[in-house]
């Protein structure tokens, strides 16, 4: 699965670049981008870990770092520059927010979202979508993390390559961002639904194929006749 969502695996570099260029480039819009980081990056795990049942041992329970454990460089690497341009809160919220999501959270709870329904999962994003709104960055990091896992199970569980889904994604993406410009008041909700809204597209466009011809009814040709006749040309 690693290499299938290739949209989103490119958004994904795009992004942690930006991020690594953005203390010095847009200071303002680092906490925001370090929220859909956290975001992508449960989403990209759900998505690589292939357990769905719970941990049991100490080497199970921690299975999906010894799974690839540089994917943790780029955390590591965000909370550095966090550090070099002067935001030591920061860095050590990214860091705790971390540790919390890989040790404890995942392994605890991405077995229990894996037995929920569709509808279960939206209302659990539902209820964790607020968090990003809190004033403590580690808490509001870390719920990003379990909205990213969250939607990557939700993606899971729905129609593979569907173009309405796409379609549906992107204008959720499209009136988060509308809402946030118009309503300062809940511009973090509108950027965690955003967020999500625009990592499902990416998913969907990385799996989107063309819907199939259906064939004629009397199974004799694939395609359908021509309503007319092409007419040759005269010899």
């Amino acid at each position: 699965m690693n290499g299938e969502l290739r949209a989103l695996g490119l958004a994904h570099g795009l992004l942690l670049g930006l991020l690594l260029a953005s203390p010095m480039m847009a200071p303002a819009l680092f906490s925001a981008g370090v929220g859909a980081l956290f975001v992508m990056g449960g989403f990209q795990l759900r998505l690589a870990d292939r357990r769905w049942e719970r941990r049991d041992g100490v080497g199970d329970w921690v299975s999906h770092i010894r799974m690839a454990p540089q994917r943790l460089l780029p955390w590591g690497a965000t909370a550095t520059v966090a550090l070099i341009a002067g935001r030591p809160t920061e860095a050590l919220a990214i860091l705790m927010a971390v540790l919390a999501c890989e040790m404890l959270l995942y392994p605890l709870l991405a077995p229990a979202m894996g037995r929920l329904t569709r509808g279960g999962i939206m209302l659990l994003l539902l209820l964790m979508l607020p968090l990003w709104g809190a004033d403590v960055a580690a808490l509001r990091y870390a719920s990003a993390y379990l909205v990213g896992v969250g939607g990557c199970v939700f993606w899971l569980r729905g129609p593979d390559g569907d173009g309405r889904a796409l379609g549906w994604a992107i204008a959720g993406s499209c009136a988060a961002a509308m809402i946030a410009v118009f309503a300062p008041d809940v511009r973090a909700l509108m950027l965690a639904g955003g967020t999500l809204c625009a990592t499902l597209a990416l998913a969907h466009l990385s799996v989107l194929r063309r819907r199939p011809v259906p064939w004629h009814p009397d199974g004799s040709q694939s395609f359908r006749r021509l309503r007319w006749p092409l007419r040759s040309r005269p010899s």
